[in-house]
């Protein structure tokens, strides 16, 4: 921000521009009265709007908005008279990111994981919040010293959970079994994928416990989704484009379970961005479509699949006992491969926590901390 913002009305009063050293952004009249930050507007308390926006004058206008130090002042043609901070107009603006904001991207050469220690992330709150803040910059963290009992990550869930129920029930074993319901209680190899595109909602995160890692193999490998839906944007516009478009469907059933769900491999959010990938070769079910159009998607497909299968996108790790991954399952695409049992036993358990559990506690964590930093500086 300059050091004096420039301001001033057009379109009879129902347009707002903010010029900055940087660029102009401009607001809608309508827009600033229905988020109009004083307690007449907003409950002071839930923060929920009081007013019935869809009431509101089409042509209502700003008719006088006026620079106070790093505040403006607006007076409505509705006569209402609101104080915005530049700073919050500034913040709710929209960006040109080809990402949601706040993510770091990677690639097979980051040199070190995001690491959290269990027993500090449930006894410390600056500990947990810096584990979130990880999670949700990197997409996934390495957490040490969960205890080696079977539900042994619960007591970390509950200081965020709840912990997500499906039909295969909470905390659930990943190892080999006969008769497995699912390939990933096989001892084959699993590509890179996403968990559960079939779900509505989609598991948010992926919580895997090590119990005992002592098979021939069985190593995880991690991919970026985020950098390589950005890669083959780069490299394919026109692949990058197919796959935002087309939508897939993706299937689960077993004896006692139907889920069906459906959406695109990279989806993007209302401002372009990419908020989300999908890829489950197992699950997934492409409709009968134009015969043309089915070819440009499987094209598109395969180049995305190289990506996400590349040595250079690809991070290997293996699990050791007492060690934990959570993961970002809208972003990260992981898998394993193959492993023996001569070696010795493979024993991982596995849960969900969904998102919206996860971004409050890590965002009301932030707010609580900071204020008490605060409260500490001006002591």
């Amino acid at each position: 921000m300059t050091a004096s913002p420039m301001l001033w009305l057009s379109s009879a009063g129902q347009r707002l521009s903010l010029a900055t050293n940087h660029q102009t952004h401009e607001f809608a009249a309508l827009w600033l009265r229905e988020r109009a930050p004083d307690a007449d507007t907003l409950d002071p308390r839930t923060g929920q709007r009081l007013i019935e926006a869809a009431e509101l004058p089409l042509d209502l206008a700003v008719e006088s908005a006026e620079r106070a130090g790093d505040h403006v002042k607006l007076r409505f043609s509705d006569g209402h008279v609101t104080d915005f901070s530049l700073q919050d107009l500034l913040a709710a603006c929209h960006r040109a990111d080809t990402i949601v904001p706040g993510r770091t991207l990677w690639d097979s050469r980051l040199e070190e994981p995001p690491r959290a220690n269990f027993a500090a992330a449930l006894q410390d709150d600056a500990a947990l919040l810096a584990m979130l803040e990880e999670l949700h910059r990197t997409g996934f963290v390495l957490v040490s010293d969960v205890p080696t009992q079977e539900d042994g990550m619960q007591a970390l869930i509950d200081r965020i959970g709840p912990l997500r129920h499906t039909n295969w029930g909470g905390i659930a074993d990943v190892k080999s079994v006969a008769n497995a319901y699912d390939l990933t209680m096989t001892q084959r190899g699993l590509e890179p994928h996403t968990d559960n595109p079939y779900r509505d909602p989609i598991p948010g995160y992926i919580w895997l416990h090590c119990l005992t890692n002592a098979a021939d193999g069985g190593d995880n490998t991690l991919v970026d989704g985020y950098q390589a839906a950005l890669a083959l944007k780069q490299r394919s516009p026109e692949a990058f484009e197919c796959l935002t478009r087309i939508a897939p469907s993706f299937l689960y059933h077993d004896d006692t379970t139907r889920l069906e769900g459906e959406g695109p491999l990279i989806e993007l959010d209302s401002h372009g961005r990419v908020a989300r990938v999908r890829f489950s070769n197992r699950t997934e079910r492409v409709d009968a479509l134009p015969a043309d159009e089915l070819e440009h998607y499987y094209a598109a497909r395969q180049a995305f699949y190289r990506l996400i299968t590349s040595d250079e996108l690809t991070l290997h790790l293996k699990l050791e006992p007492g060690q934990m991954l959570i993961m970002d399952n809208y972003r990260l695409l992981h898998g394993r491969r193959a492993y023996q049992l001569s070696g010795g036993i493979r024993h991982l358990r596995q849960g969900y926590v969904d998102r919206d559990s996860t971004a409050s506690r890590r965002l009301v964590l932030r707010q609580q901390l900071s204020a008490h930093q605060r409260q500490e500086v001006s002591a």
